[in-house]
């Protein structure tokens, strides 16, 4: 084992957990301790000013000047109670991370002295530099304003020493500059077009909901280990490793004894979570080893998205003081599972009805059917946006992978709820309906769904976007992505959806249709031309390629052919007629996507080369020139037959470094050159699909021959920590 890797392992192996105490706190006890919530906020502020942040958050209303002085001196007062110092407007640019810049409370004033202070003008809004963000061409780097703006309708929380206040960000022009603005957008229209769509069942719904329950997968790897290797260091991922002889396939991590080291950071990142109120319920074991998942449950889609950037944020910081490293890549290790970050994903009514959750009269199963076929139906039209809407270099090496869904869009609903749908779609006569015809959907069809779903408790987990009893599960989203763009495309098609339903049931009601039969029949118009997209088979087998392939499903595996839909002038008059994103903005984010799927194939190339040409290389020429020097003395101590007989495996070996060696050299040098004449291209996206097709296949192939040298070579040279070291050390 080489010198650092020596080093390293013992560091690894010396690691204690660190014990993390509660102080006899419970769970409750300390949840949304650290948050200025509503309980909070009616502790603090007067009544005035605190329903007007609840008209802000549920109506939209705006929040006055001096109401607005008024919450930011409350803030200010409870935060420095919690001993912060500073405050930030805390965003989420087109980086895919979180961004922030911390002031001060307090404000010289004169006589040497200083106050505490903040106003509701550094509450509301604040002037970050917006130049050095991705902007997709919205902004030249000379144009550096840009705004961040509260957004009430996420609670600000205290993080470390600062009060964190969750914004969205605009460039100087007013375009979005950041995940949320969109979402935000996209949650107003599916919240209006569900409203409307509610009212023919119950009159009382205002207001709909669109949540979001996430279930974050990750890797731990001790940091002794990670830093000896510079491809996880600069990359998050291997790209060299040979895989160890025990891998996954006995499938004994799952749901297994959680590791010691493992459990005390997992009790840290709850602590932490539940502090700033991130309900977060579930851990355990994935299925590969040293892979592990967190779930919380259910909340309000924006919120839940904050807390989804905020949590990975804190994996990061609690792992490092844990003595481990935190891998959140979708593929870190080859040939075992990759991470995913499923969205599962339903719409609720302020009147408490989870409007993907049957009920118990056959008005509330219409209801349900409604918004069930109408997710189904958004879904078909849209399936190509919704794969755009997670692509990514990560993702491209996890899906299709047999581990993750393929990147074939499809849903899985059960052969039961299929069946439903059938026999509605059988029974629903495109003419007049015949008072018996209603009964019998009613009784017969609509009526016994609560008593199907009981039965249909089968998952498929192959499927990428699969209804799971109450709620849609989008399967396909990557572990590093930011739920922001896959909830904000769902919640916007949906919206498209509805609106178009809710157009074609008042049109047959206004031709004299009545109001259930008129819903029966739409629906039945639904189902019938969305079957294509409902499968229900092994989404890995080759079978279903063939078969989708004939539905007209596209299979499209890799992120710069993905995104193509994005700007379609399908995917730009949804947008724009939802009034979610303008068409500047959507081609804004098509080439910031694109850019950054081409800088991460670069970064890797870059590593790539590094580490063979300044690592393996001279690692094996070092191991090859021993060999040459014990056939040497072989041949001064032997007679010509004794040592042809004893050296030809040694000569053998010699001769397969040489040629491994060899070849590594020539694709290195030609995935360079291959570089080079990519970063040549002016249009981003000719740019991104020459790394994606002339760059990246060379990948695999310097891979390989580099993997091969691992086995060859001694352990005690070999210059990386190895799979069996990184994945099984606990």
């Amino acid at each position: 084992m080489s010198s650092f890797r020596i080093a390293a392992f013992k560091e690894t192996l010396s690691r204690k957990p660190l014990i993390i105490e509660r102080n006899g706190e419970t769970s409750s006890e300390i949840f949304g301790s650290q948050v200025f919530n509503q309980s909070i906020m009616k502790e603090f502020l007067t009544d005035e000013a605190y329903n007007s942040i609840i008209l802000a958050i549920e109506k939209g209303e705006k929040i006055q000047r001096d109401t607005a002085d008024l919450i930011a001196s409350s803030m200010k007062q409870w935060a420095i109670s919690k001993g912060a110092t500073h405050y930030t407007h805390w965003f989420q640019p087109l980086t895919g991370a979180t961004a922030e810049k911390h002031d001060a409370f307090f404000d010289p004033i004169e006589g040497g002295r200083a106050i505490d202070k903040f106003e509701g003008n550094q509450l509301v809004q604040q002037e970050p530099d917006a130049s050095s963000f991705p902007s997709g061409g919205i902004r030249n780097t000379f144009e550096a304003r840009g705004y961040t703006a509260w957004d009430p309708s996420s609670p600000a929380f205290i993080f470390g020493d600062t009060l964190c206040i969750p914004t969205i960000f605009v460039s100087y022009t007013g375009e979005a500059l950041d995940n949320k603005t969109p979402l935000l957008k996209a949650l107003h229209a599916v919240d209006k077009a569900a409203t409307s769509v509610c009212q023919y069942f119950d009159k009382h719904v205002n207001r709909v909901i669109a949540t979001l329950g996430w279930e974050q997968e990750y890797f731990l790897v001790d940091s002794a280990l990670y830093n000896a290797r510079p491809d996880l260091v600069m990359c998050e991922r291997t790209l060299f490793g040979h895989a160890p002889a025990k891998g996954q396939q006995l499938d004994d991590h799952y749901f297994g004894s959680i590791p010691e080291r493992a459990a005390s950071f997992m009790r840290e990142l709850e602590i932490q979570s539940l502090k700033l109120g991130i309900p977060v319920k579930t851990r355990h074991n994935e299925v590969a080893p040293n892979q592990f998942e967190c779930a919380p449950v259910f909340e309000e889609a924006n919120l839940a998205v904050d807390h989804n950037s905020l949590i990975m944020d804190l994996m990061d910081k609690i792992a490092r003081r844990h003595n481990f490293r935190v891998l959140l890549h979708e593929k870190p290790f080859a040939g075992i599972n990759g991470s995913g970050k499923h969205n599962n994903w339903s719409l609720c009514t302020n009147t408490g009805v989870n409007l993907l959750s049957p009920g118990k009269t056959p008005k509330s199963n219409l209801q349900f059917l409604t918004f069930f076929v109408n997710t189904i139906a958004a879904v078909n039209q849209y399936a190509d946006l919704l794969r755009s809407s997670i692509a990514s270099a990560g993702n491209d090496h996890r899906l299709g992978a047999n581990e993750a869904p393929p990147a074939i869009i499809s849903i899985f609903i059960g052969k039961q709820l299929t069946k439903s749908l059938h026999e509605l779609e059988v029974k629903v006569k495109k003419g007049k309906m015949t008072p018996e015809d209603k009964t019998d959907l009613k009784l017969n069809v609509v009526g016994k769904i609560p008593e199907i779903l009981l039965d249909n408790t089968d998952r498929n987990r192959t499927s990428p976007f699969a209804f799971t009893g109450n709620k849609f599960e989008f399967r396909a989203v990557g572990s590093t992505a930011n739920c922001a763009l896959p909830m904000m495309v769902l919640n916007t098609i949906m919206a498209e959806q509805l609106n178009k339903f809710k157009k074609e049931v008042d049109a047959l009601i206004n031709k004299g249709n009545g109001k259930d039969e008129a819903i029966f029949k739409v629906l039945r118009s639904t189902i019938i031309s969305s079957k294509d997209i409902l499968f229900e088979g092994n989404n890995y087998g080759d079978a279903w390629v063939k078969e989708a392939k004939k539905r007209g499903l596209n299979n499209i595996k890799t992120t710069p052919y993905a995104l193509a839909e994005f700007k379609s002038k399908k995917s730009v008059d949804l947008f724009t007629s939802n009034n979610v994103m303008s068409e500047k903005e959507i081609q804004a984010r098509y080439e910031i996507y694109l850019e950054q799927y081409q800088m991460k194939i670069q970064i890797e190339s870059r590593i790539i080369a590094d580490i063979a040409r300044n690592h393996i290389i001279p690692t094996a020429i070092n191991y090859q020139n021993k060999l040459i020097e014990n056939v040497k003395g072989l041949k001064e101590l032997m007679d010509e037959k004794t040592y042809k007989k004893l050296s030809k495996e040694q000569i053998s070996m010699i001769t397969e470094i040489s040629e491994r060696i060899s070849s590594i050299m020539s694709d290195v040098n030609e995935m360079t050159n291959q570089r080079r004449k990519a970063n040549k291209i002016l249009d981003v996206e000719k740019r991104a699909k020459a790394y994606c097709n002339r760059v990246l296949p060379l990948f695999d192939k310097i891979r390989y021959q580099t993997d091969k040298l691992e086995l060859l070579i001694n352990d005690e040279d070999w210059p990386l920590p190895k799979f069996r070291e990184l994945l099984f050390t606990k």
